[in-house]
């Protein structure tokens, strides 16, 4: 183009090169949009929920501190974007004026989009008015930055509130429902440990509520490493122990609870249990006298009496479930269902100890009888050295007091004399002819004298 519609490129103004009309309309239209999306953000920004608590709420701690200063560069924010608005508007004037612009525009529209020329005034409170200047470019960036630490403490705050009241108000009314079932088994303060827990919690949870409240930003961990505003999460650390807490005093409860439905099946099972311990020692113990009748020379263990403390213990669980103490009753059973256990046990121990003798000398008698009919199946049944050691062995085992360790030496040498007996004997001729070196009666049996 010719006269003053064009300017060549490497004119000079006062914020550089002269811009001719395309690079202004360029800007111009670059602007616009920003003006437009930093607007919608703003917006957004002003209508937050978080932003809307936060101006309302009484703040304490961290979150106070930090929403007066994101408070107030939310303030600048708008006092740069007004500017940032004002400059775009005399820049889009000066624009319009004429289809062509002149150089006097496109000097003054350079000036305006390039230069240094936007002023925002910052009035610090009880101080006087400071003012900045910045280029459009400059101001963006500015506006960028403020606008990004606003919102990460607005969103910081507003995830916090979102998260952690619900889940907290959540948990009492669970911690409600669990104290009302607590106080109805007797689980209350000063009486047993879980009610005593339920007041701590109860206080806890209030605390947390008011705190989180108040200093919401006191719990937020923001994400190592992150850049994008509000990066981070909740920290529900405080909730969390609370939460098990009180999930440790509701199966507690709910035990108490059990064992107010079943009380009495459990204490009929006590005292069966006990019944048969005591059956079990009254046999022991007359098992013993019959033992150190029939036995001699064998050491019989004492038989203890029935445990007179669980006796007790089981009167006073009986007096809690009269009186409904099922707090009280929940422990007890369940101690002394153990100790019941231990004592049927402890009972049949004693009993098998105590008759142990009795077993050897049972035994015994089976092994001599078994040899007996063994040897009689292979028709030595009459071999007088066999009657005789059968016939001691036996006079032994079946005499009171009995030796158990010379019954058992005799049933050994019976066993001993029927084994050697009982080997294969060689082969002898059918015919009666003798061989070489035979003796006159070869193959015949060997006589009782001669074996002894």
């Amino acid at each position: 183009m010719a006269g003053t519609d064009s300017f060549p490129a490497s004119a000079d103004g006062p914020a550089g090169p002269v811009m001719d009309r395309d690079e202004v309309d360029r800007a111009l239209a670059r602007l616009d949009a920003e003006h437009e999306a930093v607007e919608t953000s703003l917006l957004a920004l002003q209508d937050h929920a978080g932003r809307r608590l936060l101006e309302g709420a009484d703040l304490t701690g961290l979150t106070r501190e930090r929403w007066a200063v994101a408070d107030a560069a939310i303030t600048r924010l708008w006092a740069c974007f007004d500017a940032y608005a004002a400059a775009l508007k005399t820049a889009r004037a000066i624009r319009e004026r004429r289809r062509w612009a002149g150089r006097e525009d496109l000097v003054a529209l350079t000036a305006l989009l390039r230069g240094p020329g936007v002023t925002v005034a910052d009035a610090a409170a009880g101080g006087p008015a400071l003012a900045e200047r910045f280029t459009l470019a400059e101001l963006v960036a500015r506006m960028n930055e403020l606008y990004a630490s606003s919102l990460d403490m607005v969103v910081a705050a507003d995830a916090v509130w979102s998260a952690l009241p619900a889940r907290i108000d959540l948990l009492a009314a669970e911690l409600h429902r669990t104290r009302t079932l607590a106080h109805q088994v007797g689980v209350r303060p000063g009486e047993h440990p879980s009610g005593d827990d339920l007041e701590d919690i109860t206080a806890e949870l209030a605390a947390l509520r008011a705190e989180v409240i108040s200093d919401p930003l006191a719990f937020w961990q923001p994400a190592a490493g992150s850049a994008a505003p509000g990066g981070g999460r909740p920290d529900t650390a405080r909730y969390d122990r609370a939460a098990r807490a009180l999930e440790d005093v509701r199966r507690e409860v709910e035990a108490v609870l059990a064992v107010r439905q079943d009380a009495e099946q459990r204490l009929v099972g006590l005292r069966d249990v006990l019944s048969r311990a005591d059956r079990t020692l009254a046999e022991a113990r007359t098992a013993r006298g019959e033992v150190l009748a029939k036995i001699a020379a064998s050491e019989v263990p004492a038989v203890s009496g029935p445990p007179t403390a669980l006796q007790e213990q089981l009167a006073a669980a009986a007096e809690y479930r009269r009186h409904a103490q099922w707090h009280r009753l929940s422990p007890l059973l369940e101690s002394l269902e153990r100790r019941a256990e231990d004592e049927l046990l402890r009972a049949r121990e004693s009993l098998t100890a105590v008759t142990a003798p009795l077993a050897v000398r049972a035994e015994l008698r089976g092994r001599l009888d078994a040899y007996k009919a063994k040897v009689a199946r292979h028709g030595l049944a009459e071999d007088l050295l066999l009657t005789e050691r059968y016939d001691t062995a036996r006079r032994m085992l079946w005499s009171a007091p009995c030796d158990l360790r010379a019954a058992e030496q005799a049933v050994l040498r019976y066993q001993q004399a029927a084994a050697e007996l009982l080997v294969p004997r060689p082969y002898a001729p059918q015919d009666g002819a003798a061989g070489p070196g035979a003796g006159p009666a070869a193959g015949s049996a060997v006589g009782p004298e001669e074996r002894a």
